[in-house]
């Protein structure tokens, strides 16, 4: 396996088997020219890389190993509405050296809360809140799996009605209709666990559009005449350029911010249950539910997001009801937000006894793993609580008891900042390649 080019590597993790990734996960290991021409380990950290098992260019294995490749010492699957990555992402975390951790995402209604009604961090539904349930011990993966099996039906007979309803608006454009089965279903890891978004839909919808009209001046005068999508900046450049390697995810980005309107369909709440039933069975499991912090968009940062108000308005409102519900942390992504935004939410934290968790979220080919803005000094607490949140997750799998937040820890008395620090040393102090042990080495 001398000299692998990216490709070759990310085309032997992204098999169909995950046993065979995580063979060629060991064979990457054992590569030892290929292991010492890696970039030296940073500290920097990353608890929201999604995967096949939602929508990614990345299985596991290989979100584990690209997350290595840019350095990172730890890395963390966040999917929607599954957990089906975590015990593959588990094992390819020992083979490589990496820390890991695992979790889910899923959007949850806000009745009964005192900000119900209002538009919170979700773009396209009033009341609808993303929320990530992080540090799910290993012993509690098929516990959360039940869980969200009704949460990926019900959002799978959506998905049907989206497709029809999108292919009604295509096939008088000319482009070919959509077999959800086949185009939808048949491209995404849901037979194995895994969930399937509007994105799937639009990427399948964007290989249509390809098929129809071709790539580059073909393909935007299409965009621009046949379907009314305005195609300028960055977006145009790389669209004219057929051989950019990210076509298809740069033609999904503009028809999810142009297209996706137009044959959306609103969630209901069983597939986005109530917000007090979803705290109350993270908590259960010992794991930590989290709110997912977007904050009022006016010039982001990113460039991905057009001016938007979100919860900046009542973010005081907020927060003191998170505590009261049941939330045991907010994350958000330094890259998102301006500074004066983030010291908010930094302060209301600290007021309200809740864990500050970071993560930027990985989907597409064209992302980076690396997040240096964590390295910053207004962020850097955000290392401790990662290797905090690691130390949690290993050692609650071990005894519910060490998990972070059991009332009988014995570390309960301590402050949350203090609590951080201690558990922050003991797991960045782990074995990487074993963590299954420190369960049996921790001393408090």
């Amino acid at each position: 396996m001398e000299d692998l080019s990216s490709y070759e590597i990310l085309k032997s993790l992204n098999v169909p088997s995950m046993e065979k990734r995580l063979e060629a996960c060991a064979s990457l290991a054992a590569n030892k020219e290929l292991m010492s021409s890696l970039p030296p380990e940073s500290d920097e950290v990353n608890n929201h890389v999604h995967t096949s098992y939602s929508f990614s260019p990345y299985s596991p294995s290989a979100a584990v190993w690209f997350a290595r490749e840019a350095g990172l010492k730890a890395v963390g699957s966040m999917d929607h509405d599954s957990i089906a990555a975590a015990r593959e992402t588990l094992a390819a975390g020992k083979i490589f050296g990496v820390a890991t951790t695992v979790g889910f995402e899923v959007r949850v209604n806000f009745t009964g809360t005192v900000v119900e009604g209002r538009k919170l961090n979700n773009p396209d539904s009033l009341n609808i809140v993303y929320m990530t349930v992080h540090g799910i011990p290993e012993d509690k993966i098929d516990d959360a799996a039940e869980f969200l099996k009704p949460i990926q039906k019900n959002r799978n007979l959506r998905n049907r009605k989206e497709t029809e309803a999108l292919n009604n608006l295509i096939t008088p454009l000319g482009i070919e209709a959509l077999d959800f089965d086949r185009d939808v279903y048949g491209s995404s890891e849901a037979a194995h666990g895994g969930s399937i978004t509007e994105r799937h839909i639009l990427y399948a919808l964007s290989q249509k559009i390809v098929e129809k009209a071709g790539k580059g001046s073909s393909l935007v005068s299409f965009l621009e005449e046949g379907m009314g999508i305005t195609v300028s900046g960055k977006i145009r450049e790389f669209l004219l350029d057929e051989s950019n390697p990210h076509y298809f995810y740069d033609l999904l980005g503009i028809l999810k911010g142009n297209f996706l309107g137009r044959f959306f369909i609103q969630p209901d709440t069983k597939e986005c249950p109530s917000v007090y039933d979803v705290v109350r069975f993270a908590n259960s499991i010992g794991a930590m539910p989290s709110y997912a912090y977007l904050g009022d968009v006016r010039e982001s940062p990113t460039g991905d997001k057009k001016a938007e108000k979100f919860e900046d308005d009542f973010l005081d409102e907020l927060i003191p009801q998170l505590k009261k519900i049941g939330f045991k942390a907010v994350t958000y992504m330094p890259p998102r937000n301006t500074l004066k935004q983030l010291q908010r939410v930094q302060k209301l934290c600290a007021e309200n006894d809740l864990m500050e968790i970071s993560g930027v979220d990985i989907n597409s080919s064209r992302q980076s793993f690396n997040c240096p803005e964590i390295l910053q000094a207004d962020f850097t607490h955000l290392i401790s609580s990662t290797w905090a949140l690691i130390a949690h997750e290993k050692l609650a799998a071990g005894d519910a008891r060490y998990g972070f937040f059991h009332p009988e820890n014995p570390l309960a008395a301590l402050s949350l900042s203090e609590r951080i620090k201690r558990y922050g040393i003991v797991g960045e102090g782990m074995d990487r390649t074993c963590p299954e042990k420190l369960i049996k080495t921790v001393d408090f």
